[in-house]
């Protein structure tokens, strides 16, 4: 009869056998949830102005004053991260720098309106990844592209973002992109005036500038 197996070479096969069973257990890649800091953070959206008469409108500019999402990042394979976010349309304020309050409260009223975005039907603009894949990467800096679908206006749509990433001291995440999206794609018709000699673009430019911190949990 062969010698009972002492406790530590019990133990050690025990661990080896859960490791061939389960192998991802030990190697699994730690993912950290940061939330977006909405006062650190910034969200823009220009419109340009068209039309025979464009030289009598206005380019406009708006901010989103209400968001949050979040991303959970893994430091140890950056594409393997994802992020989120949500931001609710009626808080989008026109600041149209050089305008008089009147004005850009018209603007307002017909941005948030039945005629562009309807935020009585469509509270929120929503995004969340599917894929990230590194583009460059240095110490603390990465350039992504960030796929996902964003959801404006009740319609859905596959976006790129081209990302520049940076990691704070702290681990706190700094992330800006741009990108261009057409009105008409997400079935909204641009706004015109004076039977279309005013009206604004079809293409908007969005701009994201984001701050995000480690999650509570995540901190200790």
């Amino acid at each position: 009869m062969p010698p009972l197996m002492t406790t530590k070479s019990s133990l050690m096969l025990f661990v080896v056998l859960l490791m061939i069973a389960a192998p991802g257990t030990f190697n699994a890649e730690t993912k950290i949830t940061h939330s977006i800091d909405s006062a650190k953070s910034k969200i823009e959206i220009q419109v340009a102005k068209d039309g025979f008469f464009k030289a009598f409108g206005h380019d406009h500019v708006v901010s989103a004053t209400k968001f949050s999402g979040g991303v959970q990042f893994v430091s140890a394979r950056v594409e393997d991260s994802s992020v989120s976010f949500t931001a609710d349309t009626n808080s989008l304020r026109v600041i149209d720098p050089g305008e008089s309050e009147e004005d850009r409260n018209e603007v307002q009223a017909t941005m948030l309106g039945e005629q562009v975005l309807d935020v009585a039907r469509y509270p929120q603009i929503q995004f969340s990844s599917s894929a990230v894949k590194v583009v460059s990467a240095s110490k603390n800096t990465f350039d992504l592209q960030v796929s996902g679908a964003l959801t404006l206006h009740g319609t859905q749509k596959p976006v790129t973002l081209p990302v520049h990433l940076q990691i704070s001291d702290d681990g706190s995440l700094t992330c800006d992109t741009e990108i261009s999206l057409l009105q008409s794609d997400f079935g909204i018709t641009p706004y015109k005036a004076a039977g279309g000699a005013v009206k604004v673009k079809d293409k908007l430019k969005l701009t994201f500038h984001i701050v995000a911190t480690k999650a509570a949990s995540s901190a200790n």
